[in-house]
């Protein structure tokens, strides 16, 4: 599948809602966190897939400000997961020139995840390739108000007019800003909802909903994302006869 992807036509951005951890786990008869500690081969291959073809940026959904709601028990194993996960991935990064960065009010994270990730994104800050975009404790009604609340601090300050605020001048402040929009979002496990994800920025973007739960999803699944994204006509609006003139 790989050898029919057109090169030419890769979306700069891929937007994951990585969803059936729990159900995956359910269906070996195990834990919850069984199936989120079997997920990280998952985000290996999808990493490594987009690093290979070239991706410029691939945004994982790992954790939202409504996962905070889930039992404490299952949030703790999360937390510690995190920790562990970045500690051991630092290598694959590297060695697939990916930077890491972070959206979401990671503020609210534990004091060792913070950590880890700060230290991650120190040592990968010169990488040059895929930059890997964690949205952690995030949702994108909670993006939205901050911007809001930004853009009302500058017009209260004098420093912004009402009439200046335009779509480019929101977007910058967003967390994704300076990043562009994703052309593909894929969720897995067959779910047809965006979950308050990127709700400004998913706009325009080609949705793709497999049914492969998502520890089981591999390079292959992402070869047929994009090559299903390949196959459609992104007209914004417009029709196919003025796409073609």
């Amino acid at each position: 599948m790989k050898e029919h992807i057109d090169p030419s036509n890769l979306p700069q951005h891929i937007a994951v809602i990585m969803d059936g951890n729990g159900r995956w786990a359910k269906r070996q008869g195990a834990a919850r966190v069984f199936g989120h500690r079997n997920a990280i081969k998952a985000v290996r291959e999808v990493t490594e897939g987009c690093a290979e073809l070239g991706v410029k940026y691939l945004t994982l959904y790992a954790f939202s400000t409504e996962n905070w709601n889930r039992p404490k028990i299952e949030v703790d194993a999360l937390m510690t997961l995190l920790v562990h996960t970045i500690k051991g991935e630092i290598k694959t990064l590297m060695d697939n020139n990916v930077r890491l960065t972070t959206i979401g009010h990671t503020e609210s994270l534990p004091g060792d995840c913070r950590r880890e990730l700060a230290e991650a994104m120190r040592e990968t800050a010169g990488n040059t390739g895929l930059t890997l975009v964690l949205a952690l404790s995030y949702s994108g009604r909670w993006e939205i108000l901050e911007a809001v609340r930004q853009l009302a601090a500058e017009v209260r300050d004098g420093k912004l007019t009402p009439e200046a605020i335009d779509e480019a001048t929101f977007g910058s402040h967003l967390s994704t800003g300076g990043i562009p929009d994703p052309e593909l979002m894929i969720r897995t496990s067959g779910e047809m909802r965006i979950s308050n994800f990127m709700l400004w920025q998913l706009a325009y973007s080609e949705l793709y909903m497999p049914d492969v739960l998502w520890p089981d999803f591999r390079k292959e699944h992402l070869y047929e994302a994009l090559l299903s994204y390949q196959r459609r006509e992104r007209r914004f609006g417009k029709t196919s006869e003025q796409l073609v003139k």
